[in-house]
């Protein structure tokens, strides 16, 4: 890469780090190439040459970002964690998401965007559900989850907790409410509503 590409990609890298950080406090449909511009300090056209509009470039941040997710849980569910702490990570996720993006934003993009429907059903299927699988198998092996309970299971029961994630994180507001809840989470789906037993 030459000077010039180099340069070209940094600039590209901070429009879409603009773009990311003002997903966060608006819906799509409230930012624009102008508010985007002037954050990243750069022009207009700038924005237009290397991305053609604003729905691509919040396609491209986006598809991004769910490629970056996908890394990151690839490494932790191949890594030497405990099965608490890899539970702990896949639940957390929910808690960034919720702070990496504004409520309305996810909808947005699901609803009004076939290509982003379809990269998210493609991470889901290919690599999400395959690196799910791999984490319950490992965990079975070790011991951390018991022979009775088949992987199936497991992932339905992941599935349920993810599906009710999202409904409920969309209907809380930022700040203490949302975090504590994420953290209930992560204590029932091992504890159950009552607790682990007390230590004598």
């Amino acid at each position: 890469m030459n000077g010039f590409e180099r340069r070209a990609q940094q600039i590209k890298n901070r429009i879409k780090e603009t773009t990311l950080k003002m997903l966060a406090s608006c819906s799509t449909k409230q930012i624009r190439i102008a508010d985007i511009a002037g954050e990243a300090g750069v022009s207009q056209v700038t924005i237009y040459n290397y991305f053609g509009s604003k729905e691509a470039l919040i396609r491209e941040v986006f598809r991004d970002y769910v490629q970056g997710a996908i890394d990151e849980f690839e490494s932790v569910v191949r890594g030497n964690s405990t099965l608490k702490e890899k539970i702990e990570y896949i639940i957390l996720q929910k808690k960034k998401n919720s702070h990496t993006f504004h409520p309305s934003v996810l909808a947005e993009l699901m609803q009004e965007n076939p290509e982003i429907r379809e990269i998210v059903r493609r991470n889901y299927e290919e690599k999400s559900l395959p690196l799910v699988a791999e984490l319950v198998g490992k965990a079975k092996a070790n011991g951390e989850i018991s022979d009775g309970i088949s992987v199936e299971t497991v992932i339905m029961y992941l599935n349920m907790l993810y599906d009710s994630s999202v409904r409920m994180l969309a209907s809380t507001q930022y700040g203490e409410d949302r975090d504590k809840l994420i953290e209930e989470m992560v204590h029932v789906f091992f504890y159950g509503i009552c607790g682990p037993k007390s230590q004598k």
